[in-house]
């Protein structure tokens, strides 16, 4: 067997391939995870321990996921791996949201239907079987997705929102809250079109305004036992009929007054001239009005008055409730009108609300065609028809005090071009406000990442909390479990067991929960032993997902203790845009049922905006496909991305370079680094699994990796324990550079040592270490990678580990390897090197060029140790700690113009003069001990402190320096014949190490030397014989002779062919 193979066959580890390109990879680990069942097995080996529980919120699978559906899966699935791996069970129970509007609208148009009427014409039961099956249309093509991100979630038996189970769960609660006297049946102010029978949403309202000229009234109001009249404006004269209450704002001030034209008026004091400025245009001598008295609004407040039409009065008498009186609310304003307004409580959100706070009645004289009622004269006239005969019914009452022509924009339906109109539907809530307190007491409870959601938009929701409008007048949803009879009575059902005894049907317990079908199901009435009929409302869907605590066990039915041992949930995920959705939904419903929270710590995802902020939409063309970046960057690179490129809540900015910089600098990192361990492991044959860590006989720079994984475990730990995702991913990051740019470099002589000493078993061992311990830090993170490197580096030498990364517990930090003096001190020596390489690039010095003395001012003195380690890393001879660094460096002193020009303009040019001639150093002295310096300008004493100051440290001739606040580096740039002889010997090994590299010669393989057209050059090489034969693996360096690989080089300057060739 030739060499190479029998290498082949007896490496410990697959040979890493260090190309970027991980998507192929991460395609065979999620192919492993499938065929290992490693998921299952997560969730197998936590049995019986502490219960850490995640609850999903379901995406609808009727509509494509986006790649803001990345974001969420990346933090959704991060944190669960991540507690299962410190030993918690954590519950992931896939779910799906199946009810609502969306569905059936994509129905329709699959089916070519338009609206209500031709839904029933179709049939509900056939409409209702097509949304069952539109709403999997892309569930394939979620599952994929999920698995591609890596995100790990029981998906094959998962909640639907549609399984009658989960719809009995709800109908449990909504009877619960029946019980609780909060579901309550009222009305809902929608604009409503009258041709098409059905509302609108606000969306398809803004896409019907036009402009149209219209007359308004202002109608007088007689007073009761007063000759006095209130005047009160309307822009819609068809709702006066229904016209149940007045209006005024109770702050501001209201007139009595006497009016030119013989009428005693009550309105506001501001608007008098506006209403009132022309009723004396005939005689300019008298006034319009003359004020008798002024009350504000409050005051008018339950001042009765005598209606203007007798049509509403018997409805009030029927409901027993007063009507026609005076109300106050501050939404009155006074910009135009007269300061009052006609309340018509069926009419208007406004009305709609003082109709509430007073108990008007309700009076809707209007029916769902539009079309006035039989309770007034103008029966069967459409509604906007009958302003003008309005009108003049009321002038010819003398209760028309103008009609004033008025232009304004008004929504007509975008689907027929008929006016819309203000309509109130009946409606079922929840009393909320009820409970408004208990929300605000619970949201208090919860840790809310960041806190200012919680606190801020979300607090201040709940502090204005209204109703909540639970019914929806549609086919595909959780029916509404209210059955009512005709005599007024109703009850709620809250199972299947109860519907089946009060209805005495046995078809009950096995019918589906939806429309058509429960509707068939009647109850005798208990008042009259009429048949009940269930109402035929559905409910809103948020219902549904807010449900999902309970309903996906379908409790209380079934798994009780399940339920009560996951409840509530201690994390929970979504998008921003879920704030008044899902997160509202779960804490309303858990407060009305349970008095508590159903979660415990949620982080709020901004939402993914393209690379320039924009919003990313189809119509822009910046949407991205995430199956597209999917399969381009691969999953743990995106992944990254929004864990480390900031907070998660602020808005992120996707684009394709800086998820490949992210990847860059964190994965490429670490999989250079891995590979790296690999490649030498192989060539010595080294099992990890045969030696362990002595840490008595490290050297430091092993002590000193030790104890920053040790400090990294504690971190990682720490951030993810308290959900602090970046600041967990920076300090991953941190790690794995200086591990890789600093450890491996610094000890890469020790991996290349013949044989196996001590010393080499140990930089084995630490790198080893570290590369395991990071590949379970990150696990959760980058969960394709981590499972690459752990399979080959524990796997591959132990079959007794655990079989997968994600199998195991999450390291623990080992107090006794960490040390906090020792990472001090090579933070320092770290913090020098950065700066001595940035004097060596001011100077245009490359780093193989050795530098005689480098001069450090530094808070700490360094010993000689670390001393070693700069010099070594810099390649200087002779680094020196001084307290004093003037010799090298100065300081010059501008004025800063912004703060000396006011203060000295005059001064200013003398000024510039003198501060350029002081000498640097002293000057600073003096600026440092007396906090200003002091100088006389044309006999103006000046004094200028820091803030008057542009200060710059400067360089002497021949030296390089940097600084920040804690430390002064100065590099001596003087070089010597001797420091140049050595940079030539430096670089004349880098030539010969890029040739061997490029011939793609073996590490292990001797070479001969040969250098040609060059006898300064040959000449350096042949009295440094030894010293480069050793570095370059050379049995023989010779001149003048052509070997077989052989290239021109340009050697500081110096032109010179070198040649090499393999020994045989």
């Amino acid at each position: 067997m030739p060499e190479k193979e029998r290498k082949k066959e007896m490496s410990l580890y697959t040979k890493v391939n260090t190309d970027l390109n991980f998507v192929e990879r991460e395609h065979e680990v999620e192919q492993f995870w499938e065929d290992n069942k490693i998921f299952e097995k997560s969730m197998k080996i936590r049995e019986g321990c502490p219960t850490y529980t995640f609850y999903d919120g379901p995406p609808t699978a009727n509509g494509k996921p986006h790649i803001g559906h990345v974001e969420t899966r990346a933090i959704k699935d991060m944190i669960p791996r991540y507690r299962t791996m410190k030993g918690y069970m954590v519950p992931r129970k896939a779910g799906w949201d199946t009810h609502g509007l969306p569905v059936e609208l994509e129905v329709e148009k699959l089916l070519g239907l338009d609206g209500k009427e031709q839904i029933e014409e179709y049939g509900i039961a056939p409409f209702i079987e097509k949304c069952k099956e539109s709403v999997w249309k892309y569930k394939g093509m979620w599952e994929d997705f999920s698995k591609k991100v890596g995100f790990w979630a029981d998906m094959d038996d998962p909640y639907v929102t549609y399984h009658d189970e989960y719809i009995e769960s709800e109908w449990w609660a909504l009877k619960k809250i029946w019980d609780k006297g909060l579901l309550y049946k009222g009305f809902k102010i929608v604009p409503y079109c009258p041709r098409c029978g059905t509302p609108l949403s606000s969306h398809e309202v803004a896409q019907g305004y036009k402009d149209v000229k219209e007359r308004s009234a202002i109608a007088r109001f007689k007073v009761k036992e007063e000759d006095a009249y209130i005047l009160a404006w309307t822009t819609t004269p068809w709702t006066l009929p229904s016209n149940v209450a007045l209006c005024v704002n109770p702050g501001e001030t209201y007139a009595k007054v006497k009016a030119a034209d013989g009428y005693t008026y009550y309105m506001a004091q501001a608007l008098l001239d506006t209403v009132l400025g022309d009723l004396n245009k005939e005689n300019p001598e008298a006034p319009a009005y003359e004020v008798l008295e002024t009350y504000v609004g409050k005051d008018l407040e339950y001042k009765e008055y005598v209606p203007l039409f007798d049509c509403a009065v018997e409805t009030c008498e029927k409901q027993h409730k007063k009507a026609f009186y005076v109300t106050c609310d501050n939404y009155v304003t006074l910009t135009d009108g007269t300061g009052v307004v006609h309340i018509a409580p069926a009419f208007g959100e406004d009305d709609a609300n003082v109709g509430r706070n007073y108990d008007l009645p309700f009076v809707q004289l209007v029916d769902a065609k539009g079309e006035m009622t039989k309770e007034t004269p103008w029966a069967g006239t459409f509604c906007k028809e009958a302003d003008p005969i309005i009108l003049k019914e009321l002038a010819a009452a003398d209760l028309l005090f103008s009609a004033p022509k008025f232009e304004h924009s008004y929504p007509f339906c975008w689907r027929c071009d008929t006016p819309l109109i203000y309509y109130a539907r009946e409606s079922w809530f929840i009393k909320m406000t009820a409970v408004k307190e208990h929300l605000i007491g619970n949201n208090n409870t919860i840790n809310w990442i960041p806190e200012s959601i919680g606190k801020g938009r979300f607090g201040d929701w709940l502090e204005n909390i209204q109703d909540w409008g639970l019914s929806r007048n549609r086919y595909w949803g959780t029916p509404l479990n209210i059955w009512q009879c005709d005599c007024g009575e109703m009850l709620s059902v809250g199972s299947r067991e109860e519907l089946e005894r009060l209805s005495g049907n046995p078809e009950a317990k096995t019918v589906e929960l939806h429309r058509p079908y429960i509707d068939a199901i009647t109850i005798p009435c208990p008042k009259c032993g009429k048949p009940m009929k269930r109402v035929p409302e559905v409910i809103d869907c948020w219902f549904d997902s807010g449900a999902m605590p309970f309903a996906q066990h379908h409790y209380p039915f079934e798994n009780k203790e399940t339920f009560e041992q996951q409840f509530p949930a201690q994390f929970i995920s979504e998008a921003v845009d879920q704030t008044r959705g899902w997160f509202y939904s779960l804490l309303a419903e858990s407060t009305l049922l349970f008095d508590q929270t159903s979660f415990e710590n949620v982080i709020v995802l901004g939402l993914v905006q393209d690379e320039n902020g924009q919003k990313m939409s189809k119509s822009k063309g910046n949407a991205v496909d995430p199956f597209e970046a999917l399969q381009e960057y691969g999953a743990d690179a995106i992944r990254w991305y929004f864990y480390s490129s900031s907070a998660p809540w602020l808005p992120s900015r996707f684009h394709g370079k800086a998820v490949i910089e992210g990847q860059r600098k964190f994965m490429g990192t670490l999989w250079n680094t891995y590979a790296f361990f690999v490649l030498y492991a192989n060539i010595d044959n080294f099992d990890a699994s045969k030696y362990t860590l002595e840490f008595d006989k490290l050297s430091v720079l092993d002590k000193w990796l030790l104890s920053r994984l040790n400090t990294l475990i504690t971190e990682v730990d720490t951030r993810l324990d308290n959900y602090q995702i970046p600041e967990a991913a920076r300090a991953l990051q941190d790690f794995v550079d200086e591990c890789s740019n600093w450890y491996v470099r610094r000890s890469r002589e020790r991996f290349w040592a013949k044989g196996m000493e001590q010393d080499k078993i140990n930089a084995y061992m630490t790198l080893y270490t570290a590369l395991v311990t990071v590949s379970k830090l990150a696990a959760p993170m980058i969960p394709f990678m981590t499972e690459e490197i752990y399979q080959n580096l524990v796997r591959s030498l132990d079959k007794s580990a655990p079989e997968s990364v994600h199998l195991c517990d999450f390291p623990t930090a080992n107090p006794s390897y960490m040390d906090k003096e020792l990472e001090e001190a090579m933070e320092e020596v770290l913090d020098i090197v950065v700066m001595g390489r940035a004097c060596r690039n001011t100077a245009n010095i490359k780093n193989r060029q050795p530098i005689g003395t480098m001069f450090v001012k530094a808070g700490t003195v360094l010993s000689d140790f670390y001393k070693e380690i700069v010099e070594d890393e810099l390649n200087v001879k002779k680094v020196v700690f001084t307290e004093d660094v003037r010799d090298f460096t100065t300081y010059t002193f501008k004025p800063q113009l912004r703060t000396v020009g006011p203060k000295y303009g005059k001064q200013l040019g003398g000024i510039q003069k003198t501060l350029a001639s002081l000498d640097g150093n002293a000057a600073m002295d003096e600026l440092n001990a007396a906090g200003a310096l002091k100088v006389e300008e044309n006999g103006v004493e000046v004094s200028l402190t820091k803030d008057d100051l542009l200060i710059e440290m400067t360089q002497k001739e021949g030296y390089v320096s940097e600084a920040d606040n804690n430390m002064t580096v100065v590099l001596d740039t003087n070089l010597t014949e001797e420091l140049i002889e050595e940079g030539f010997v430096y670089e004349i090994i880098s030539k010969i190490q890029t040739m061997r590299k490029e011939a793609d010669f073996e590490v292990m393989d001797h070479i001969r030397v040969s250098l040609c057209g060059n006898e300064k050059v040959a000449g350096i090489a042949a009295s440094n014989q030894e010293f480069i034969a050793g570095k370059v693996l050379a049995d023989s360096i010779t001149a003048g002779e052509n070997l077989a690989v052989s290239k021109e080089w340009n050697v500081n300057g110096e032109n010179v062919t070198i040649g090499i060739e393999k020994v045989q």
